[in-house]
């Protein structure tokens, strides 16, 4: 832990000395990124694959607007201890005397998730070759899940609290921080590595509180539009 902590002082230490003479002269008007990201939600046991998007106008070489959009799909599943107590006892409490010994109430599902999001982003430009972000996370999330009970007795139990689709749709507001950087390749070209960690209360009738979710995304960022920077 100590030489982990000395390395990352050094490194510290080493990028300011660089800020004093590699600061940047070239920022675009308009930035946009593409690549591949996706969403962890450790509560759910729920790891999905996607892409994120993102398009943003610097309004001044610090601050920039944007917009942010993601799609992903992934599947596990759901057991007891992620739906509410209080929902779990009235299953109990109806269907307990048809559970055969030793009976785990649970059902695989897929579940396919979109993100949406603006507002601004706070950049860093003192190293010619990299450029940190930091950004507040407040958006919305959508989500659609499909449950595949794999017995007749959680079919029925699934059906009747999802109806015969077995599938479920909700829209909640996502709220968090994030950051990253860009490895600046050329004046119009960066590789973009960014985490976000926000936290939202979906289908909360159902499951048993909030959660907290990170999503990871890497990939090409395009810059064009005039230079910014004042001579």
């Amino acid at each position: 832990m100590r030489r982990s902590f000395a390395c990352i002082i050094t490194f510290l230490l080493f990028l300011s000395a660089l800020t004093c003479f590699a600061q940047q002269t070239y920022v675009s008007r308009y930035d946009a990124f593409s690549g591949y990201s996706f969403l962890s939600t450790p509560k759910m046991n729920l790891f999905e694959n996607g892409f994120n998007q993102q398009f943003g106008i610097n309004v001044r070489t610090w601050l920039a607007l944007g917009g942010d959009f993601s799609v992903f799909n992934g599947s596990t599943t759901l057991t007891t201890n992620q739906l509410n107590p209080t929902l779990v006892n009235g299953l109990i409490e109806k269907y307990g005397q048809y559970f055969p010994p030793g009976y785990k109430l649970q059902s695989p599902y897929g579940a396919t998730t979109y993100t949406f999001a603006a507002g601004p982003q706070f950049n860093i430009r003192k190293l010619k070759g990299i450029t940190f972000f930091v950004r507040p996370g407040l958006g919305g999330l959508h989500q659609s899940v499909s449950l595949h009970p794999t017995d007749p007795l959680t079919t029925k139990i699934v059906a009747g609290l999802l109806g015969t689709s077995m599938s479920k749709s909700d829209t909640v507001l996502f709220y968090g921080f994030g950051g990253g950087m860009d490895f600046n390749a050329s004046k119009h070209v960066a590789f973009r590595v960014a985490a976000d960690f926000v936290h939202y209360d979906v289908f909360s009738n159902l499951l048993n509180g909030g959660e907290n979710t990170v999503r990871f995304s890497v990939g090409p960022s395009f810059r064009f539009g005039e230079n910014i920077v004042r001579k």
